[in-house]
């Protein structure tokens, strides 16, 4: 009997993972046939491009982020100057790439697309987060090709460039979640869990979350639907999609693993600018993150610091309004 049972256990979980496995290939046709790109594949990479004017105006999004993060803010600008946000590669629509995400990887292949795509320079660089570091590096290596750097709570660089104790478990945390959210998103988990949201269940997809990735990663990711909600609802099926694929998992993966390298990287080139630049701190950034941000805002002598009290980290979906008129404001002041 106890042979049965086991032979019986070992059928039933190889078909919960094969109608998983299933689940997810079904979900995955179905996405690609109903949520196309809204821009165009510029080798490989999902670009956004709209509006006309220069000088034109490229967004940059967080470590996991995608182009979608900008729709409260990107069409705003399209209304004077040419606007491009894209998705990194392995993210969005964009294709995957073998190359590690090392922050010159970055750079080139976004200089590359707007080469490609034929985006008059010099370019204002808008970036959040993470991509504050792609900004200064592209300012760094390409300065003619940078009119002004807009900088959206921009991740802190001395604080990662030598990663103290915290910072370093925090990195192989994300990096063992993310390990474990791509195997989530191949066996159909991550879909089950969001199919539920969306259809307002609560409750078993904050107990998938929780046995997941424990109660940090439940707080994770309750903390990043609660950002999601804050954009238009009709981008809320397309940011599904993207989260449900396991190559959003792996891309969010190597950009944490390459984290300090890029961080260091940038501390050493990106020493003087000359160019508008305008730092938006979170009014809850923490002394050392502030800090930061001072320092990034004195890489240039026409740099400043804007502190957003009302704002969390995702200053351009709590206030698009500011981040728009920081644009405005580096164009006038170029």
């Amino acid at each position: 009997m106890g042979g049965f049972g086991l032979i019986l256990a070992i059928f039933v979980i190889a078909g919960v993972l094969l109608a998983g496995i299933v689940y997810q290939l079904i979900g995955t046709a179905r996405d690609a046939k109903n949520l196309p790109p809204p821009g165009r594949l510029i080798d490989g990479l999902h670009a956004d491009i709209a509006g006309r004017g220069a000088p034109p105006v490229v967004f940059e999004a967080g470590i996991a982020a995608t182009s979608l993060s900008w729709r409260l803010v990107q069409p705003g600008v399209s209304r004077i100057a040419q606007t491009i946000s894209y998705d990194r590669a392995g993210l969005g629509w964009s294709a995957r790439s073998a190359k590690p995400r090392l922050v010159w990887i970055l750079v080139d292949e976004l200089r590359a697309m707007l080469l490609r795509a034929n985006v008059a320079a010099p370019r204002i660089l808008v970036a959040h987060s993470f991509g504050g570091l792609i900004a200064l590096g592209y300012a760094a290596r390409f300065r003619s090709e940078v009119a002004a750097l807009v900088l959206v709570d921009p991740v802190g660089i001395t604080e990662w460039a030598e990663p103290g104790h915290v910072q370093q478990w925090m990195l192989r945390r994300g990096i063992l979640l993310s390990r474990f959210g791509e195997l989530l998103a191949r066996l159909g988990v991550v879909r089950f869990a969001l199919d539920l949201v969306m259809a307002g269940s609560q409750r078993v997809p904050k107990l998938i979350a929780r046995a997941s990735s424990g109660r940090s990663g439940a707080a994770f990711t309750e903390r990043m639907a609660g950002e999601i909600r804050k954009l238009p609802r009709e981008v809320w099926p397309a940011i599904q999609s993207h989260w449900c694929d396991p190559k959003c998992f792996r891309a969010m993966r190597n950009h944490i693993q390459a984290l300090p390298e890029s961080a260091r990287a940038v501390l050493t080139e990106a020493a003087s600018l000359d160019v508008p630049l305008t730092v938006l701190s979170a009014g809850n950034s923490s002394a050392a993150q502030r800090a930061d941000h001072q320092r990034v805002a004195k890489l240039s002598s026409r740099g400043r610091l804007e502190v957003i009290p009302d704002s969390g980290h995702w200053i351009m979906l709590d206030r698009p309004d500011v981040v728009i008129r920081a644009i405005e404001h580096v164009m006038d002041a170029g």
